[in-house]
């Protein structure tokens, strides 16, 4: 009889395992919350607090759904398989456009390469790989030949961002991805057809922030990173705190990444996660800023780690999600 009742125990202890493991990969399955993909860019993620924020507020944000990323740079594959997925039905690539040509296709012209890759660690979702924002749509736009630009394209990138501007409502854009680089030493605003356009943009609470060039130079950074109105943003090597690349007075935030480009991929898509919070949340972000672009690059600088740099002598702050994700939750109503 002994036998008999450890048989039937051994027999209900297998079949209450069994359950639970089926209920849960039932659960897995079928809620994005309590599962995460394969980070884009591993090291700088996991530096920069986005694999952490993935975990920790799965539940309660979609990262990056009902947005959309606006991509000025040189072009795009777009029959690309990352650009062509679906993710819940919705097409990655919500809108493309070419405000060199002024249609609708902006696949790549002369030298163009850039476009096709930097909106992979903003906005990737595909096969099991994220970017930051993986929910979020994009807007592809052509505004110059090649990413290593002139400010002599200043004119058709005006074109392209005044398209944002008479845009953004019906497609969403709360974002904007300015990709080129001039690959000179700015130290102070250059004067061009951009400006209006930059100061617009950050008017309507539009995000808008450019790479700060990979040339090593302490003296000034990249055009169009150097114009007000648009953020710009340096670079921390992966995995270690040590500023690098082009960095200046004017670098409002440094991020983990091996060239500007990615640095400012990502912060793009750190920026879309924290708008979503700070609407989710009813966060008073008028007291971070006076537009709610200003107030989300605020609470990045105040949440960031302080990194000091030898050559500039200069302190920079250096993303963390997590911790401008925690501060909006903790400080929402």
């Amino acid at each position: 009889m002994i036998r008999k009742d450890n048989g039937m125990r051994s027999r209900l202890f297998l079949r209450s395992h069994v359950v639970l493991w089926l209920v849960t990969a039932v659960l897995l399955s079928g809620n994005p919350a309590l599962r995460a993909g394969e980070p884009a860019q591993p090291a700088a993620f996991q530096h920069a607090g986005i694999t952490s924020a993935w975990k920790q507020f799965g539940d309660r944000l979609t990262f990056g759904k009902g947005q959309t990323l606006a991509l000025v740079d040189d072009g795009c594959k777009l029959q690309m398989p990352e650009w062509t997925a679906r993710v819940d039905g919705r097409p990655k690539v919500l809108v493309a456009y070419d405000s060199v040509d002024g249609d609708s296709n902006p696949q790549h012209e002369g030298r163009g390469y850039h476009g096709s890759t930097v909106g992979v660690p903003s906005s990737l979702n595909y096969n099991g790989k994220w970017g930051v924002a993986y929910n979020n749509q994009l807007a592809v736009i052509r505004a110059l030949e090649c990413c290593h630009c002139k400010i002599s394209d200043a004119n058709t990138l005006a074109a392209g961002l005044q398209w944002v501007i008479d845009h953004h409502k019906p497609y969403h854009i709360t974002t904007v991805n300015l990709a080129p680089v001039d690959d000179q030493a700015h130290a102070k605003p250059v004067t061009t057809a951009i400006d209006a356009k930059l100061k617009q943009l950050r008017t309507l609470g539009i995000w808008v922030s450019a790479p700060s060039g990979n040339h090593n130079y302490t003296s000034g950074i990249s055009w169009p990173a150097s114009q007000p109105g648009c953020f710009a943003i340096g670079a921390v090597r992966a995995g270690k705190d040590e500023v690098y690349l082009d960095r200046h007075a004017k670098l409002d935030l440094v991020v983990p990444a091996a060239a500007t480009s990615s640095s400012n991929a990502i912060v793009c898509g750190a920026a879309m996660v924290l708008r979503e919070a700070i609407g989710k949340t009813g966060y008073a972000w008028k007291s971070d800023g006076p537009d709610q672009a200003s107030a989300i690059m605020r609470i990045m600088q105040n949440t960031g780690v302080e990194v000091f740099d030898p050559g500039t002598r200069r302190h920079y702050r250096r993303l963390d999600l997590t911790a401008a994700l925690r501060h909006i939750f903790r400080d929402a109503p």
